[in-house]
């Protein structure tokens, strides 16, 4: 199975990015900026739910930062986001 279907999961909160990523890594494995397989190769994307407002920062820097953090990811790490963005 490829990554030309994946399900996607919009997450309000780091404890539920954590929880899902957990569950799903159990047999699964890792990629790069919140994707993952599963036991079965089913792709999920765990994503936090201000990553598009971040990456879309009205600062183009701190746009730029947070994709320049995220690329550097496996698990997203929301609060890394938000610090890359100077939001915490």
């Amino acid at each position: 199975m490829n990554e030309a279907v994946s399900l996607y999961v919009d997450c309000q909160t780091q404890e539920e990015i954590d929880e899902l990523w957990a569950t799903f890594m159990e047999g699964g494995e890792e990629s790069r900026c919140g994707w993952l397989k599963d036991r079965w190769g089913l792709s999920w994307q765990i994503i936090p739910r201000r990553l598009p407002e971040l990456l879309g920062h009205p600062d183009p820097a701190a746009a730029e930062r947070v994709m320049k953090a995220m690329l550097g990811m496996q698990k997203l790490d929301l609060r890394a986001l938000e610090e890359a963005a100077g939001e915490a």
